[in-house]
């Protein structure tokens, strides 16, 4: 009877993490058309409220109330600007896709005076962590030095419990793929150059951190700099 059960439960676990995947592979092209603009205003707002509602039918362990810092071995003295003033949110709109204006984000700069990913002071590369438990809803771990995407590869991820994206850009390299489930703390990237900026020599590498609400079936920011002081550290 137990192990009945126990078959039942994994074979449901497995249509549930099938269904998981497919609908955040779904917003993963969603994303993308959204970036290239190459889909209406109207549609892909109504598109990502169908797609986030579908994937809320689907349950994500994990609720926390205090965020990991999303830099390992880093604090909130590394976030650029005082007091986190280079949060700038006015006029961002997420249907402009790259053609987005404002700086909703706070800029986490590592030490690398020579512009090679690896932190000065220990010669490694520097972990990017989830923030807070939650799925991989969009990602890119592709990008070359003539694209025109600000984020380079970047990673999006949903956490339910509280209805709200984080987003994670400029990295080297990911370690996640749309519909992975994270837990806070795991390590899902490394901090790198990637993006048409940040690419630059006149940039200082960084992690580009964003998280928006999900307010009328869009992505809305909001300011996470509080969130980010008072974070635990890995």
């Amino acid at each position: 009877m137990l192990k009945t059960l126990l078959l039942a439960l994994a074979v449901t676990l497995g249509f549930l993490q099938t269904d998981r995947q497919s609908i955040c592979n779904k917003i993963n092209t969603l994303n993308t058309k959204v970036l290239n603009g190459t889909i209406d205003r109207k549609a892909a707002l109504a598109q990502f409220g169908v797609l986030i509602k579908q994937l809320n039918a689907v349950p994500v362990a994990g609720k926390h109330a205090q965020w990991v810092f999303p830099l390992k071995g880093y604090r909130a003295n590394a976030i650029g600007g005082v007091n986190g003033n280079g949060y700038i949110s006015k006029g961002y709109n997420y249907l402009d896709g790259n053609k987005h204006k404002a700086h909703p984000a706070h800029d986490i700069f590592i030490t690398d005076r020579d512009q090679n990913d690896l932190d000065d002071r220990t010669n490694k590369l520097i972990d990017v962590l989830s923030v807070d438990d939650g799925v991989v809803i969009a990602c890119s771990n592709v990008w070359d030095a003539g694209s025109n995407l600000r984020g380079g590869k970047y990673i999006w991820v949903y956490h339910p419990r509280y209805n709200y994206v984080t987003y994670y850009a400029h990295n080297r390299q990911l370690f996640v793929k749309p519909g992975d489930e994270v837990k806070q703390g795991q390590k899902i990237a490394e901090v790198g150059r990637t993006g048409f900026s940040a690419y630059k020599k006149r940039s200082p590498t960084h992690l580009h951190f964003s998280a928006f609400s999900l307010a009328d079936n869009i992505p809305v920011p909001f300011n996470p700099y509080n969130k980010l002081v008072n974070a635990a550290h890995l």
